[in-house]
């Protein structure tokens, strides 16, 4: 702890001299998500599903997805395979072959469950599928899991 001389040399006048109160760790900076979805409601529950530790930014189409994508880059891209009339296995596709993006973490989130669903998916660029209806712990946990992989390979290239 300083003395009252130091702090008086450091200028520092308006410290209290209660014993030390415990500091909490600074917590880590809140991961971007870009959810793209065109039903509301699965928006909105995805929203409450990660509101404690993530920020997400929802839109209802992939067209809105890419302009979003060309004015920043999320950690995490969540995609449902079918975004009304447009498909996430093609937004995939088109993250997976521009350079800027290619390394963003994709999750596709779906009510699709069959084999091919999923390998379909995986071929299109999708790092992650987690079928509908969801734990909103699991999806949390493999969110994180998700970012972890991504900062792993972001020193690995360093």
């Amino acid at each position: 702890m300083l003395t009252r001389t130091i702090m008086e040399r450091l200028g520092v006048s308006n410290i209290s001299h209660d014993e030390p109160k415990e500091r909490k760790p600074q917590g880590l900076r809140q991961l971007q998500i870009l959810l793209v979805d065109s039903d509301s409601n699965a928006r909105e529950k995805m929203q409450h599903a990660l509101e404690n530790g993530f920020v997400v930014h929802s839109v209802a189409s992939v067209m809105e997805a890419l302009a979003t994508l060309e004015m920043f880059t999320p950690d995490i891209l969540i995609t449902e395979v079918v975004v009304g009339q447009e498909s996430g296995l093609d937004l995939c596709r088109y993250v997976r072959n521009v350079s800027s993006l290619a390394s963003l973490p994709i999750m596709l989130l779906t009510s699709f469950t069959t084999l091919q669903d999923k390998v379909a998916g995986f071929d299109a660029g999708a790092d992650d599928y987690v079928v509908k209806p969801f734990d909103a712990h699991h999806l949390n946990a493999r969110l994180r899991l998700l970012a972890r992989i991504k900062r792993l390979e972001h020193h690995t290239n360093l």
